[in-house]
């Protein structure tokens, strides 16, 4: 399943596998696609180091990319603490009363909030691509549009290719325009930050916008048949994330959340600002509900929302709180409904290509058989 992309870098199939998890990043590339470990959860240098060390000495020489949360455009001198300040204690009085409606404890002393996204700021991504740098990596991406003109550069000096998310083609014409390598046409099916295009028109719209830069379709991916419409519409490749969150693999936070996701079907995601104010497709639940709700205060604008319930959703992971507990994922949830290895995965993906392939070849009087 090689396209050109796939060749250029090295990998044997064309699965581009994003996750948080450095196990399921590893086990990807050496499954012969090209593992994207997502670097924002990372605040301390010394932590992504530690995990890239993993990660490279588990790919048997395979390459895999990393995935930062970086805008476009530089603000100089704010700090966490700045942007913390500006959160209204409306909003706080809301968070606190909604979990002790659902009676979440509060974490025990010293213990820190495990989630809290403080990657989208820029000195922070600025850090991780310092440690990110000193390593193999083969892919560089970017959730947040086209990173800053000198990181397009610092990383084409090192010979890594940059890709970007894009909702639209006139998002993905202005990363044609910035320099970028590949662009990721993200359809609205996707989990986490989505725009409002389905895949099926995204993909071919993005592809026509930037040629001959290629794209990766994303979005509403989970089995051979998909892989193989995304390449005849004009993909050189698919961007995978949702599909690994229940392999046996992952580092989910609680057995519970791993039920939920079996148990949940195609239309049981929302997109919602809940977790960080932007829209993103994630599980319904009494949270996202609550903050959707008409009669309450609305969500703050990125980053103030992420800041804001950071410490609560770590309280609801940590206590397992089910009606509140959710994370991204994409509408491909329906079709997740047991747990398997990365392997196993890429295995049902790459044969149920080869029968798409096959079916198609036979539609057009070309079969092999």
């Amino acid at each position: 399943m090689q396209t050109e992309l796939s060749k250029q870098l090295g990998v044997e199939h064309a699965l581009f596998g994003f996750t948080p998890f450095p196990a399921v990043a590893a086990a990807i590339s050496r499954a012969g696609g090209l593992g994207v470990l997502g670097a924002v959860r990372y605040t301390a240098p010394d932590d992504l180091k530690r995990d890239l060390d993993w990660v490279e000495g588990h790919v048997d020489g395979r390459p895999y990319g990393l995935d930062v949360v970086m805008p476009a455009r530089k603000v100089e001198g704010v700090t966490e603490a700045d942007v913390e300040a500006m959160i209204p204690q409306g909003h706080r009085r809301f968070v606190e009363d909604t979990l002790a409606r659902y009676g979440v404890p509060e974490l025990a002393d010293g213990e820190a909030s495990g989630w809290r996204i403080t990657g989208w700021m820029e000195q922070v991504a600025r850090s991780q691509l310092d440690v990110a740098f000193d390593y193999p990596i083969a892919l560089l991406a970017n959730a947040l549009g086209s990173p800053p003109a000198d990181v397009v550069r610092r990383a084409h000096d090192r010979g890594v290719l940059v890709a970007t998310l894009a909702g639209s083609a006139r998002h993905a014409r202005k990363h044609r325009q910035a320099g970028i390598d590949i662009v990721v046409a993200q359809g609205y099916e996707a989990g986490g930050h989505t725009g409002e295009i389905g895949s099926m028109v995204l993909t071919p719209e993005v592809v026509d916008a930037v040629a001959p830069l290629p794209v990766l379709a994303a979005g509403g991916i989970g089995c051979g048949r998909q892989v193989a419409a995304a390449l005849t519409l004009g993909a050189q490749g698919v961007w995978l994330g949702s599909i690994w969150l229940t392999t046996t693999e992952a580092e989910l936070p609680s057995r519970a959340l791993v039920r939920k996701l079996l148990a949940a079907g195609s239309g049981d995601t929302v997109r919602s600002r809940a977790l960080t104010g932007k829209p993103a497709r994630q599980l319904r639940t009494e949270w996202t509900d609550a903050w959707d709700d008409a009669g309450g205060p609305g969500t703050l604008p990125m980053p103030l929302q992420g800041l804001l319930v950071a410490d609560a959703i770590s309280r609801i992971q940590r206590y397992e709180v089910e009606p509140l507990l959710g994370t991204p994922v994409g509408q491909i949830v329906g079709r997740m409904n047991e747990e398997r290895s990365v392997q196993a995965v890429v295995d049902d993906l790459t044969r149920g290509f080869e029968r798409a392939v096959d079916r198609l070849n036979r539609i057009a009087g070309r079969s092999r058989q």
